[in-house]
């Protein structure tokens, strides 16, 4: 036999219409997008680890001063190894950014081509599809250097550049003033041969299974490689950042997705148990009438639940369907704003269904089921005489007279609601984050790029790159000779120019991923770092804080000390990269400097400490820049533009996601605000009504009711600012560690808060318009109906 109560739910579906129509609608924004983003994931990942075979991606590759012949490219690869060309030369181009130029490879880094055709004519070139955005560059376009012009064929993307990683030690791919392209043989060989770096890649005939493997078996390698030619650069793929950072990168935001959809399902799950609150009481006289007449109260939970579970369950169907077309597309469209990856074939993500459609019903159940469990409790009499408190108050809360009477009222409609408020102020707080982490990011950027600008140590700080044949420990003469040739060729007669050492060495804190630590070994009395090492930790105050006597004492960047809460009188540990060596600094002083992590010494210190040498040197600190050193010994120049590189290529990769989570974060809030707009004013639509029949009009009723809400609106939205920077605080540091090498600081600009509030007061008054007709339609009837 059918269940008669069955044919109400249509007719609570038309009553209730625009309700479940916004619920509806934010769980198909809101499953449609993490649905979409997990399946994009899920799929980029799957096309990144089969593109590794399929585009026969090198195991590594190495850079020679001269070409190899064919007798020491047949030596090196009875190391069961099988060598490529990979040679490549890079242009200035007249639009400010420079292009590294390949001949188009049919062995391996094979490109994988995303838009157009291949080059084929002298003059014509395939180039990265990611900078080709950036840069605003289509096919047909034309790139001109100062000496050739090229014109665009195709975009591609390649398997040994999914990053755009200039140097491997930089601390940030940059795609907007770095690409990669792509030419035919005969082009590349009529380019200009001096400046042709002789860069080979290998791939293994066995390859190593894991990580540590694959570091043994390379540094056996290297050391085959650099007797038989001078190595300038030699980088396996376990170490090659444009490799290895977006198959690092990729999956890492997944948990974040999912924390905010179950964050979302929560808010909506409670706004049901709210709404079906509400629904109870006013038809409790026919509750009463059908548990009276033999209906169990199982039955009328399965009855009340079954329109939130319908609901949720169609949202998230379309949700997914919506995941897998529309927005499936846009996240894939962030991944590729971020990474130059190849073409990729959408696959079936069963864990994506499970957390996007199974999960959150199974969250509406739970929390629906306990509200509707403990409200229909009650008996049957209760019920009829419409008493569903469970303690019976004794007394009403006394408002003092002295209260002018409409504020007296406007308080008793926020007591008799304190419930919706209180979740309207917890959706109030989770939009908000939403929204001023949208509305922050720009501003971080902005102020890290000022920072950066007035906290350079100098304008140009020249890593030099000592050839791998003056470090060859088996042949110790001959890498003496070397070392004593690189020197002299290094020698700069630019009185601004200011020795240094360097040192890498790798974070050991387990809670944190490990990141790379650049130690500097400064010249004594440095002009460009006024740092008294001499100061002990005793005449700084801190002798509270007891320091080993075997810690090295040393001073620390600020962006070090903020990124892992580090004080004067602490210790760090670090050790060497895939290697059981540590050494443990004592903090001595943090020096303000923003630009990177990292830790000052003396410069006869650290060499010693590293076994370097006394006149050993890494490179140099300038005010202007060096021109009398050849650029094959110069491994990089930190300058303004090249620390700027993390705001950047941030601000492009992430500035399209932080328009949607502002816009999203105001629907959220609109939504909420009118779910229980609409709730306190249909609970006491038979106040509404009986004002109605005393006189008063539709202006002052709505200043009774709707002032009360917007009140509170105020309220939560100034409450929530200090709170939400709290919780920014902890967020933005957690992104930021997670995220990136180095660190960003947080800052947060005063007009933040100001527009904050009006668009969330803006937002407001939309639904107070809506709110305001609402009231209009209350009639006066309605008094009549449930006179008790």
């Amino acid at each position: 036999m059918k269940n008669p109560l069955n044919k109400r739910l249509p007719r609570e579906f038309r009553k209730d219409f625009g309700k479940y129509l916004v619920i509806f609608l934010l769980l198909v924004i809101t499953i449609g997008f993490v649905s979409g983003f997990l399946v994009a994931d899920g799929s980029m990942i799957k096309a990144y680890n089969e593109g590794i075979d399929k585009y026969n991606t090198e195991n590594g590759h190495f850079r020679t001063s001269e070409k190899m012949n064919d007798a020491q490219i047949q030596s090196v690869e009875e190391n069961r190894i099988r060598i490529y060309d990979n040679f490549y030369l890079e242009q200035d181009l007249t639009n400010g950014s420079t292009m590294r130029i390949f001949a188009n490879r049919d062995q391996v880094n094979l490109a994988c081509l995303m838009e157009g055709e291949f080059p084929k004519a002298a003059n014509e070139i395939a180039i990265d599809r990611m900078y080709a955005d950036n840069n605003k560059i289509s096919v047909g376009d034309t790139l001109k250097s100062d000496t050739q012009s090229w014109k665009v064929t195709g975009l591609i993307a390649l398997p040994d550049y999914s990053c755009l990683f200039q140097n491997n030690n930089d601390s940030m791919f940059d795609s907007v003033k770095f690409g990669i392209g792509v030419v035919t043989s005969e082009a590349f060989e009529s380019l200009d041969s001096p400046l042709v770096k002789y860069c080979y890649a290998w791939k293994y005939n066995d390859e190593p299974t894991t990580e540590k493997e694959e570091k043994e078996v390379s540094d056996d390698l290297m050391k085959a490689i650099n007797k038989e030619v001078s190595l300038e650069e030699f980088v396996p793929r376990y170490l090659n950042q444009a490799i290895t950072f977006t198959r690092d990168d990729m999956g890492s935001d997944r948990a974040m997705m999912i924390v905010f959809l179950y964050i979302v399902i929560a808010i909506m799950a409670f706004v049901f148990g709210i709404t079906i609150s509400n629904t109870i009481a006013k038809e409790s006289n026919v509750i009463g009438t059908l548990l009276a007449s033999g209906y169990t109260r199982n039955e009328l939970i399965r009855h009340y639940m079954a329109m939130p579970i319908l609901v949720t369950l169609i949202g998230a169907l379309i949700g997914n369907i919506l995941g897998y077309t529309i927005m499936k597309d846009i996240c894939a469209g962030m991944y590729y704003g971020s990474y130059s990856l190849p073409t990729y074939v959408t696959v079936w993500n069963a864990e994506a269904f499970l957390l996007t459609t199974i999960i959150p019903i199974l969250l509406m159940l739970l929390v629906n089921y306990t509200v509707l469990h403990r409200k229909l409790s009650l008996s049957p009499l209760k019920f009829l005489r419409r008493d569903l408190k469970r303690r019976q108050q004794k007394h009403t809360l006394s408002l003092s007279k002295r209260i002018p009477f409409f504020s007296r009222f406007r308080l008793r409609v926020i007591f008799q609601n304190i419930s919706n408020y209180l979740l309207l102020f917890l959706g109030i707080l989770f939009a908000n984050l939403l929204l001023m982490f949208g509305l922050l990011f720009p501003t971080v950027l902005d102020h890290y790029q000022t920072v950066l600008q007035d906290n350079l140590l100098c304008n140009y700080q020249y890593i030099l790159q000592i050839p791998i044949n003056a470090m060859d420990e088996d042949h110790k003469l001959e890498s003496l000779v070397n070392m004593l040739y690189f020197q002299h060729e290094v020698k700069t007669d630019n009185p601004d120019a200011e020795k240094f050492s360097a040192y890498s060495l790798k974070t050991t804190d387990k809670e944190y991923k490990e990141e790379e630590i650049l130690l500097y070994g400064l010249a004594d009395n440095s002009r460009y770092l006024p740092i008294d090492f001499q100061e002990t930790v005793s005449d700084k105050d801190v002798s509270k804080k007891e320091v080993a006597s075997d810690a090295t004492p040393a001073y620390i960047s600020s962006a070090y000390a903020d990124k892992y809460f580090l004080d004067i009188g602490d210790e760090i540990t670090l050790k060497e990269a895939y290697e059981d060596d540590t050494y443990t600094f004592s903090i001595e002083g943090i020096y303000d400097y923003e630009g990177g992590l990292t830790v000052f010494l003396p410069q006869e210190q650290l060499n010693k400490l590293f076994d370097l040498g006394s006149d050993y040197f890494s490179g140099y600190l300038s005010d202007s820049e060096i021109t009398d050193i050849d650029q094959k010994y110069i491994g990089s120049v930190i300058d303004l533009d090249s620390l700027s590189k993390i705001s950047r290529q941030l601000n492009v990769s992430m500035g399209s996601m932080m328009y949607l989570l502002d816009g999203f974060s105001i629907v959220l809030f609109m939504i909420l605000i009118y779910l229980l707009s609409k709730i306190i004013i249909e609970k006491n639509a038979q106040s509404i009504s009986m004002t109605k029949i005393l006189g008063y009009s539709d202006l002052e009723i709505s200043s009774l009711y709707l002032l009360s809400t917007t009140i509170m609106v105020v309220i939560f939205l100034l409450l929530s600012f200090p709170i939400e920077t709290v919780l920014m605080k902890a967020l933005f540091r957690g992104i930021m560690i997670s995220s990136i090498s180095g660190w960003i600081p947080l800052y947060i600009d005063p007009v933040l808060y100001v527009k904050m509030f009006l668009l969330g007061f803006g937002t407001y008054l939309l639904v107070a318009l809506i709110e305001y007709r609402r009231i209009k339609k209350v009639p006066m009837d309605q008094a009549l109906k449930n006179i008790e």
